[in-house]
Order: C-alpha cells, then structure tokens, then sequence
C-alpha cells in the first residue's frame, strides 16, 4: 500500500510516499480502507522524534482515520463490514489501509461527510475525556481555552456553545480573534498583544476550567485566574513540561491540576469515551448544534505543505490528508 514514511527525525522535508506493507488484523480489529487522516501537533512531535508511538503500535503518522471497513476480525460481528466509519488509531492513518480495534470506531454522524469525518477523533475524544470526565465541567461555570483557533480549541469552543457553557479564549492574531469572536468566544485574548492573566482578573475575576496546550509560563498565570475549586487540565506544553511555580493558590483555592494522554490508554478506556461521544455528542451533530470546522483539506502527496502549514500556527480549526 503507499503510505507516508520518513527515514530520520526532522522537518516536513523527511517525508516522503513509499510503500508499505499492508497491516495484518487480529481477531478484534477491523481494516478500513482510508478516505481521509486528520493531521494533528502529535504527527509532527513523532515526526521530529519526541513522541514515539507505543509498543506495537504503527510507525506510520496518523492518529484518526475515516473510510471504509473492509476486512473484519474473527470476533467482530458481520454487520460492520463495508460500514462507512470514523476511528482513532495508534498510529498508522497517513496510508491507503489502517488498522483499528473496534473499541474505537464510530459511524459517521448525520450531516458529516466521510472526509469531514477523519477530523473528529481525536479531538473529540480528547476533549470529552479531559472536559467532562477528568474536568467535570458544568454548565454554570466559564471555560478558558487555551490555543483556542487550533483543532482541539475549536473542538472545545463547539461542545462548550452547544452545552451552553461560557468559554473564552487565547489566540495568536488578529485574525483568529475574529473568527473565535463570530464563534461565540465570551472574551477572545490576543496573546501576543495583551497578558491574558491581567485581562481576565480585570474582566472576569477568574475561571473555573482551563484547557492548557501550553505550559511554561502559563502555568503560574494559569493558577492565579482560577476560582476556588478550579481545575487546570494540561494536555500539550507548547512552551515547555518544566515550570517554576508558587503552589500555595493550589492549596488555599483548593484547586485540581491535572493532565493526559490519549495514546497509550487501554481500549477499555477509550472505549468508554467513545460510547460517551456515541451518547452526549452524535446527537449534537445531528441537530446542528455541532458542526465540523475544517481549515484546510490536502492531498496525500501534499503532506509536507501540510505540515508547514500547522507548524506556522495557520490554521484556524482542522486540517485533512485526502487519499
């Protein structure tokens, strides 16, 4: 099958079409032929060489995937053959085959074509599992969202509105402003031009849930803006992992920090986030209160443009591999 393969860590240039076997189901897995592949931060971190996939897992880049089933397990009922689907994989999506167990397969919901598909898994699983899960985000609180023009921004942003949670936002232009206005963005922060720390004590007083895909120096603001009983949720560290920090607003506002990663969980886990995705979010897809934002959508051979494009902070919202 051809597939996009690199030889060396490094930039987009490493890229390059090529040929690879084609991947081997075992008995709970399906083979979905790929229409599309989400392109997200995690692909270029593996591609530079500090996010190495699990054990097992493809060296192929690619965590989400949309197409057609077309080869089932042994334990994997008949039904699901030839289904249009959406999933989330290990790794392997930038390819004309993917494997997936089937604890992480969805239909494509009502309204979303296949290739819009390949955009929702994982930052939909991602941001259910740290909002609502680890988060518990309710709906009297405010939400801040950090990155918030990126896909997993945009992804919060959408759930948030459709739920009726407040949210705000940082961005890194004038032009992402915009847009996370229109969007419904309570107070939209341009980073580069204004401390969002400062904004928020002035506008707000503080937050209840923050979003992080940062780190660095955000994290010391980030505890200063919450309220009491806050929680902070660490997913990426844009700046850095390491930080120096006061922890005692941790301790007198009594506040949650924590973080995940979506990757290495078991499909037990992500199995119960995707039936939560199948209950609390499909039924906003089909009613519109959820749609797709999709930036921009590239062919397989323009993967390298695809990557500088995401690496130069461009898009405002996803961008797609088309097979």
């Amino acid at each position: 099958m051809k597939a996009i393969l690199f030889d060396k860590y490094g930039g987009p240039s490493v890229m390059y079409s090529g040929e690879a076997p084609k991947p081997i189901i075992n008995d709970n897995e399906v083979l979905i032929k790929v229409a599309a592949a989400g392109i997200n931060r995690p692909d270029i971190l593996q591609r530079q060489g500090s996010y190495p996939p699990p054990k097992g897992a493809s060296e192929i880049l690619g965590l989400e995937v949309s197409g057609k089933i077309v080869e089932i397990g042994k334990n994997i009922d008949h039904d699901f053959k030839n289904k249009e689907v959406c999933a989330l994989v290990t790794g392997g999506g930038y390819a004309e085959y993917a494997k997936s167990t089937l604890a992480t397969v969805l239909p494509i919901p009502a309204g979303v074509s296949l290739i819009e598909a390949a955009a929702i898994p994982e930052t939909f699983f991602t941001v259910w599992t740290n909002l609502f899960d680890s988060g518990s985000l309710k709906k009297n609180e405010t939400l801040l969202i950090h990155g918030g023009a990126s896909g997993i921004g945009i992804t919060a942003a959408l759930i948030a509105k459709a739920m009726g949670i407040k949210y705000l936002t940082t961005v890194g232009s004038s032009k992402k402003k915009d847009f996370m206005d229109r969007l419904g963005s309570l107070l939209t922060i341009n980073y580069l031009e204004e401390d969002f720390e400062e904004i928020i004590k002035e506008k707000l007083k503080g937050v209840d849930v923050i979003l992080d895909i940062v780190g660095g120096e955000y994290f010391q603001k980030n505890i200063n803006i919450l309220n009491k009983f806050g929680r902070l949720i660490n997913i990426a560290y844009l700046q850095s992992p390491v930080v120096t920090a006061n922890l005692l607003p941790i301790m007198l506002k009594r506040l949650i920090v924590t973080g995940s990663t979506l990757r290495i969980r078991s499909d037990e886990e992500k199995q119960k986030i995707r039936d939560s995705l199948k209950e609390h979010i499909w039924p906003l897809f089909e009613n519109n209160s959820v749609n797709m934002i999709i930036d921009k959508e590239f062919s397989f051979n323009e993967v390298e443009k695809a990557h500088i494009y995401m690496e130069n902070n461009e898009n405002i919202g996803k961008l797609l591999l088309k097979f």
